[in-house]
């Protein structure tokens, strides 16, 4: 047998796989014997894995063999010699599963004494050697080692918007360069496993109750697989992972660590990742690796499709589209398994082990080569035999969490004393060292300074360094946060330390401004998702240091990009393309977390009205449809009335929600639509995990801060109606030029060229809360034009303010000196999104954002070059009615608060999100394109104070600059920035637009906007969900120059249509092609390959009765295809009688043949223009 054929066959349990990257299998390797299919634990098999090869490729091509044969080699090469398994210590009767009614952690266990074994280092000695840790000093014979423990993907987001990406998608697709591939998002935590020795993790975090529930649901997988082969194969897995350095990546799911969407019927777990960690930058395996890495160590796989020709790539979006609002994992599933070219279900069937309530889809681009590679995983690696299935695999995970309630240490004991001590021989990284006060385990902060400053050994440490040295350099919101490595407590000394480091990113922005680094140093290392790193930090001896620095300075000569040769390009694809990637996540899940789960806290503190704005306004971000959004106020009633205004645990909402949307599900079949799925409610209070109420592992349990919204509406036109109002506002900084912009067009003849009056009211000259004073000018006079002149602070700033978690009234606290009165005043800048958005709704008014025209930075709306042009400005001014001007003596600190406010977002994605949001955007011009470059200088003195300023907020937060530890550097800056502003003067006069020209293009955009001229500027993104029906769209006019036509020689018709007006009734036209309803969400899919595509409608006659009117339709071809409706008789109805629906119309031709319709033959055929669309 060969070393290929011998690693596919089922009877070698003992051979490892390391799979290489990328895995091509040879299609001559001998095919394991096919098993049959193992079954599951409600007894039903799992269905069949298939595979859809395209008609075209019903023979293997020559590509496909080469790609193929590429492979043979690598695996070849393989040293596949049998392993032995190696000794576990308490193997033999330690090892048999505890009976059912063993649930506590009282007795001994095998991993008990071999704890207690490792613990041979004195306590007193550790303790010492963590005493003495501060005190280690860097110097030239201080060296470091890094090597990543466990890692998930990298976050990448997109540049491009949703409908950019997906576009990008399907021209790849079409072209040839790659595949998409899309899997199931199971509703979970991460969790990250690296062997026994290697470490458990959670995102963010380990050595708790996360990753010990992790732990055992793992090692349960393997007792249900491997029934009493299980401890052998445990061991073998570990010493597997520890010897190749790999980790796996798993969506863990389970009733026991908080609700999400969907309480699982079962607990379980998925692999979503195998990563390959080496010694250099991480390497992930594709899809059919993991699939068939899975299926060698029999762990559980997800769902996957993938689409390799332009129509199923474009029918995968369609059918998304169609089913975004309504979709559950049954329709879903069922609805790609048709249209994707490649399916292969899951192992674990998610209807069976979660629910039909599905969280999304992850959909991404993968390499052309990914459907060669699937097929031969799938014809090689059988799926294999689940031996433990009908076998005791001992008490549940739910069992074990209700019989030991006591504390979280207790439920963690008993939790990995359970798996048994051939998956987890050992308990350090929950409990650290024996004899040790439990807080040892954290490293005192210097260890990063440390690290940083010490001589990497290898070209892995030298990376690692420099990504962490950027991400403090540039402030990123991370924690580097390191904990004494307890797995190498026998090799610590003083001399030589080991520790764990955590890479929490706190905010998903990091991700983003991380990436834009990412494009100016090809050479960065990605900054991944759930990021754990050993780090040993000693001192070596003068010849071992000689050396050391001799073959590190040798090592950094040569490595010429060996080692990230794949970093810039993955198979072929542009570094861009290949990390496409969209998240589609239902609305069925969204409307129990995001709205009522994270909307919990807005309900019980400020009362059903804040909750119903907070969840409309989530639902507009979305683009939701209106009819899906009138129903959630019933649920707010309904749990005020039983709880009144005792909070309702977010982690065990679903015990109030689930039966409320049960019942209100059975009251409609739309309500059926909106739940999806409701009632079986798991009960989880005697068995729920205690967790620290601080702590949230995933992140979601907040509201969805910056959240890409799936779609937004967008019309051709928005016409602001001369009944209704409009309040045009400025996001701005002080020094735009707003108070003088509002002059201005106040003194405009013929104001916005309409008859609404105009009126401006000045933020400094109105005492008081300045919206609520503009809130109530507009009640008097609802159809006015209101100016709003005062700076708007940004779209990200109004959010944190209407919907934080806790929901509190925030302000920005901002000081300056006030020359007349020669005392400090402070300023508070309450949110102003939520006043803006309700006095649209209460006044009936629109509302239009003017802002100043700026490329903008990395992460910044606004550049320097118009920051140093606002900081000039308010330091020419003189008695400034807010007291900000060359007398105030931190004006420069109060332009940088103000700055600061916009800090997160690049320019694009703030003025999308006002795009989407507010319908219009006006830009006011600023700066000449052709300007010289900012001086030196002035870009020095501004670093300068963005640098201070940071220092100030991360020390002292909203203090006054004058009271902090930086008084003094502050007041050094601030008469530096005048005299360095002063000095340049003549530059920054000569970059800004002439202001009459700046008044003149925001008047004509302004007037555009409010006579309904001005069309919204394209985000890139549209309306996705809620299709119904697919069809092509005419065009009402040509249809009525038809009719007359044909009524021309008709008098009877001629009548029939001036008595039914039809001239005045129809407004709209299509034929159908097919409808989700009765046709399928496939089909209606299988037409986005046309969208928006020309296609030619002939009309040969027209049907009638005195009920209705229809026009029977033969469609023409797209690009030389055919288009067919999928109705028996394709038509257009023309009108229908009150009472009467359009489906009805489908009768005509059998009314006319019973001779109860008239029909009305058109000779020739008249032919007119239509367009494929979704509605």
């Amino acid at each position: 047998m060969s070393p290929a054929s011998s690693l596919l066959s089922p009877h070698a349990p003992r051979r490892i796989l390391p799979l290489l990257l990328p895995l091509r299998l040879s299609s001559s390797a001998v095919s394991a014997p096919a098993h049959a299919m193992p079954r599951r634990r409600d007894g039903a098999k799992p269905p069949p894995r298939k595979w859809k090869p395209k008609a075209a490729d019903a023979s293997p091509s020559s590509a496909s063999a080469s790609a193929a044969a590429e492979v043979a080699e690598p695996l070849g090469n393989m040293n596949l010699a049998p392993q032995a398994p190696q000794p576990v210590a308490g193997a033999g009767p330690a090892q048999l599963w505890v009976p059912r009614g063993y649930t506590t952690s009282a007795s001994t266990s095998a991993s008990s004494a071999v704890t207690a074994e490792r613990d041979g280092v004195a306590t007193g000695k550790l303790s010492s050697i963590f005493k003495a840790a501060p005190e280690f000093q860097v110097d030239n014979s201080t060296f470091t080692e890094a090597q990543i423990r466990a890692t998930f993907y990298p976050k990448f987001e997109n540049e491009k918007s949703d409908q950019e990406t997906r576009t990008r998608m399907i021209e790849m697709v079409s072209h040839g360069l790659a595949n998409l591939e899309v899997t199931l998002k199971h509703s979970g935590s991460l969790f990250m496993y690296a062997g026994s020795q290697g470490g458990a993790y959670a995102k963010n975090s380990f050595g708790n109750v996360y990753t010990a529930v992790g732990v055992f649901v793992l090692g349960r997988l393997f007792r249900e697989a491997w029934g009493k082969e299980a401890p052998k194969m445990q061991a073998e897995f570990n010493d597997f992972l520890e010897k190749k350095r790999v980790s796996i990546s798993m969506e863990l799911v389970t009733a026991v660590l908080g609700d999400h969407g969907q309480r699982p019927k079962d607990d379980y777990a998925v692999v979503t990742a195998v990563t390959e960690l080496g010694h250099g930058k991480p390497k992930f395996y594709s899809t059919p690796e993991v699939i068939a890495f899975c299926r060698k160590w029999r762990l559980p796989t997800n769902h996957v499709w993938l689409f390799s020709t332009r129509k199923s790539a474009t029918s995968f979006f369609a059918a998304y589209d169609a089913l975004c609002e309504e979709g559950t994992a049954t329709p879903v599933c069922k609805a790609l398994d048709e249209i994707a070219d490649i399916a292969v279900p899951g192992s674990k069937d998610h209807v069976k082990v979660q629910g039909e309530i599905l969280e999304g889809l992850v959909a991404r681009i993968v390499s052309r080569q990914s459907s060669v590679q699937m097929e031969e995983v799938l014809r090689n690696f059988p799926e294999p035999p689940f031996d433990g299935v009908d076998s005791d695999l001992g008490p549940s995970l739910r069992e074990i969490c209700a019989a030991n309630r006591s504390d979280e240490k207790q439920q963690i004991k008993a939790l990995l004393e359970n798996v048994g001590a051939s998956m987890c021989p050992d308990h350090l990284d929950w409990f650290g060292n024996n004899g040790l006060d439990a807080q040892s385990r954290n490293a005192d902060k210097s260890v990063v300074t440390k690290f940083l400053q010490a001589h990497p050994t290898d070209y892995a440490t030298k990376k690692l360094q420099e990504m962490i040295r950027l991400m403090k350099q540039r402030h990123f919101s991370a924690a580097f946060k390191c904990y004494w490595n307890y797995h190498k407590i026998d090799s610590l000394s003083n001399d030589n330390l080991y520790y764990k480091m955590v890479i929490h990113v706190h905010n998903d922005s990091v991700f983003r401004r991380y990436q834009q680094e990412m494009r100016k140093n090809q050479g960065l290392w990605p900054l991944y998702r759930g990021f754990f790193v050993d780090i040993n930090l000693f001192k070596a001896s003068n010849k071992k240091a000689a050396e050391l620095a001799k073959d590190g300075d040798a090592l950094l000569k040569n490595i010429n990009g060996a080692l990230d040769s794949n970093s810039s390009a993955v198979d072929g694809l542009a570094d861009e393309d290949s990390n496409l990637m969209v998240k589609l996540k239902f609305l069925t899940y969204k409307l129990r977390t995001f709205l009522i789960r994270n909307g919990l806290s807005t309900l019980f503190k400020d009362g059903p009205s804040a909750y119903r704005t907070y969840y409309l306004r989530q639902m507009k971000i979305w683009g939701t449809s209106a009819g899906k959004q009138r129903e959630l106020s019933k649920m707010a009633v309904y749990i005020r009335r039983k709880y009144g205004n005792k909070p309702l645990s977010s982690s065990t909402y679903l015990s109030e929600a689930e039966p409320f949307l049960e019942q209100y599900a059975k009251r409609s079949a739309a309500n059926q639509a909106l739940i999806g799925a409701a009632g079986n409610l798991v009960q989880t209070e005697n068995f729920l995990a205690i967790l620290d109420a601080e702590r949230d592992e995933e992140g979601d349990l907040r509201v969805e801060h910056g959240a890409s919204p799936s779609s937004s509406v967008s019309t051709p036109v928005d016409v602001v109606p001369k009944t209704e109002g409009l309040i045009v506002f400025f996001p701005g900084i002080p020094g735009c030029a707003k108070s003088a912009l509002c002059k201005e067009i106040l003194n405009t003849p013929g104001g916005l060229g309409d008859n609404r009056p105009l009126h401006s009211l000045m933020g400094d000259l109105i005492k008081g809360r300045y919206w609520q004073k503009v809130a109530d000018e507009r009640k008097k006079k609802p159809a006015r034009i209101t100016l709003a002149d005062k700076n708007a602070p940004n779209e990200e700033v109004w959010r944190q303010a209407s919907s934080t978690s806790n929901h509190r009234k925030q302000f920005l606290h901002v000081f300056w000196f006030n020359s007349k009165t020669n005392s400090t005043i402070e300023i508070k800048l309450r949110s102003h999104s939520f006043q803006i958005e309700d006095m649209c709704g209460s006044t009936k008014a629109a509302a239009v954002p003017v802002v100043p025209d700026s490329e903008g930075t990395d992460a910044n709306p606004f550049s320097l070059d118009a920051l140093a042009v606002f900081m000039f400005r308010v330091l020419q001014r003189v008695n400034h009615p807010g007291n900000l001007d060359k007398a105030s003596p931190n004006a420069g600190y109060v332009l940088l608060m103000f700055y600061h406010l916009y800090d997160g977002k690049n320019r694009r994605e703030f003025e999308n999100e006002l795009y989407e949001r507010f319908g219009s955007l006006v830009k006011m011009p600023l700066l000449k394109p052709d300007r010289a470059p900012l001086p030196g200088a002035v870009k020095a003195i501004l670093d300068e104070g963005i640098s201070l300023f940071r220092l100030h907020q991360s020390r002292h937060g909203r203090a006054e600059p004058s009271k902090g530890a930086y008084a003094k550097e502050w007041a050094q800056w601030e008469q530096r920035l005048r005299a360095t502003l002063l000095g340049n003067a003549d530059y920054l006069n000569s970059i800004q637009v002439p202001f009459d020209y700046a008044v003149k293009e925001v008047l004509e955009q302004l007037k555009a906007v409010a006579k309904g001229d001005l069309k919204t500027p394209d985000t890139g993104k549209r309306k996705f969900g809620n299709i119904m029906f697919a069809a092509v769209r005419l065009t009402p006019p040509e249809i009525l120059g038809l009719l007359r036509k044909v009524a021309e020689e008709d008098f009877a018709l001629n009548s029939f249509l001036n008595e039914i007006k039809l001239e005045d009734n129809l407004n709209k036209a299509h034929v159908t092609l097919a409808h989700k309803r009765g046709h399928g969400v496939a089909a209606v899919a299988s037409y986005g390959i046309y969208q928006h595509q020309e296609v030619p409608v002939s009309f040969n006659a027209l049907y009638y009765t005195d009920k209705m009117a229809a026009l029977e339709a033969q469609l023409g071809a797209v690009n030389g295809e055919q288009i067919n409706s999928m109705n028996e008789w394709p038509h257009t109805t023309l009108w229908t009688a009150p009472g009467v629906t359009a489906k009805e119309a489908n009768t005509l031709p059998q009314l006319v043949s019973e001779g109860k319709a008239k029909r009305v033959p058109i000779d020739p055929p008249i032919t007119l223009s239509g367009v494929v669309d979704f509605y």
